[in-house]
C-alpha cells in the first residue's frame, strides 16, 4: 500500500464512518501524512505493519514535531490523532483494539485563566472526537462553541430549544434574572448547531430542550463537564480549563481585541459593569491603556 492508500482510507473513515467535521478530517489526515513521511524507509507497506508500530515511533514523531516549534497543546493533540490512526490500522488489519501507551506532553500547572484561543478550540475538538457516537460529538461541539463563540453560560446553552432554528446572525438569550440580551452567532457556531441538529436521532419538539443526552432526555451540565475533564487530561491542560473557562475566554479575548467594557457587559448579560470587570480579570495595565486611549484629558 502507498501513503495515498492509507490516507484515503483514513479520510473516508473520519468523514463518513465517524462523521467528523471537515476541520478535524483535514487535521487528522495531515497528522497521519506527516507521520508516514517521517518514517521514511521504515514506512509500513500494509495495515498490519502500520498497526505494529510501537511507542518508539510515536515518541520520535512527537519529538520531531516539538523540534519544529509546535506547542504543548498542539503536540498533545497530534499524539491523540496518531493514536486514533493506529487504532484504525489495527481494525483494518483485523487485530484487537489497542494502541501504544504514551503519555502526552504536559503544560505547567497553574496556567492562568483564560485558556488561549488555540486551547479553547483544541478542547472543543478533543471533546467531540472522544464521543462514543458522531451525533454526541456534534452535540458537545455545538454546546462548547456556544460557550466560547457566543459567551453563553452553560445553563443558557442547555436551556435552548429548537425554536431558535433556523439560525440567523444573532439570537435572543434569557439569562439570569430573566434579563434578555442579543448575542451574535459566528458562522462556526451556526455550523456546529446545524450539524448536531442534522445528526441527533431523537424527535425534537420546539418547546423541549435542543440538546439531549444519550437516552434522549435533557442533556445535563455534568456530562459536558466530565467530557471536558477527559479532554483536558489528553491535552495536559490544568483543572481550571472548564466549560465556564470558555465563557471567560470569550470575554477576555474580545476585550483584548478592543471591545469596550460596556459592550462586553451587554454580551455577557451582566447586570452591572463591575461584574464584567471582575469576570474578565482585567489587569490594571489594560484598564489604564483603555483609559489613556479614550479619556479626552488623558
Amino acid at each position: 500500500m502507498t501513503h495515498a492508500d492509507f490516507l484515503a482510507a483514513w479520510h473516508d473513515h473520519l468523514a463518513h464512518a465517524r462523521r467528523r467535521s471537515p476541520h478535524t478530517v483535514r487535521a487528522y489526515v495531515a497528522t497521519a501524512q506527516r507521520f508516514l513521511v517521517a518514517l521514511g524507509d521504515n514506512a509500513p507497506g500494509d495495515w498490519a505493519a502500520l498497526a505494529a508500530l510501537d511507542v518508539i515511533a510515536l515518541r520520535n514523531q512527537l519529538a520531531g514535531r516539538r523540534a519544529s516549534g509546535i506547542g504543548q497543546v498542539s503536540a498533545a493533540r497530534e499524539l491523540s490523532a496518531l493514536k486514533s490512526f493506529l487504532v484504525f490500522a489495527r481494525a483494518q488489519a483485523g487485530l484487537p483494539s489497542g494502541v501504544p501507551r504514551l503519555r502526552g506532553p504536559r503544560v505547567k500547572k497553574g496556567l492562568p485563566r483564560p485558556v488561549t484561543p488555540d486551547e479553547a478550540l483544541h478542547l472543543a475538538h478533543t471533546v467531540a472526537e472522544d464521543a462514543q457516537e458522531p451525533w454526541i460529538g456534534a452535540r458537545d461541539m455545538a454546546v462548547l462553541m456556544l460557550l466560547y463563540g457566543a459567551g453563553l453560560r452553560i445553563g443558557e446553552a442547555l436551556a435552548l430549544t429548537p425554536a431558535i432554528l433556523p439560525l440567523g446572525d444573532s439570537m435572543v438569550i434569557t439569562g439570569k434574572g430573566n434579563r434578555q440580551r442579543l448575542v451574535a452567532l459566528l458562522p462556526v457556531v451556526r455550523e456546529a448547531i446545524d450539524q448536531y441538529f442534522a445528526l441527533v436521532p431523537f424527535a425534537l419538539a420546539r418547546t423541549e430542550p435542543l440538546f439531549r443526552g444519550a437516552k434522549g432526555g435533557p442533556l445535563a451540565a455534568g456530562m459536558i463537564r466530565r467530557a471536558m475533564a477527559r479532554a483536558r487530561s489528553v491535552l495536559g491542560l490544568p483543572e481550571n480549563a472548564t466549560p465556564h473557562a470558555l465563557r471567560h475566554s470569550f470575554a477576555t479575548h474580545l476585550l483584548g481585541a478592543g471591545a469596550d467594557l460596556r459592550s462586553l457587559q451587554e454580551l455577557l448579560g451582566h447586570a452591572s459593569l463591575s461584574s464584567t470587570q471582575i469576570y474578565t480579570r482585567v489587569d490594571a495595565a489594560r484598564l489604564l491603556e483603555v483609559y489613556r486611549g479614550a479619556h479626552p484629558r488623558a
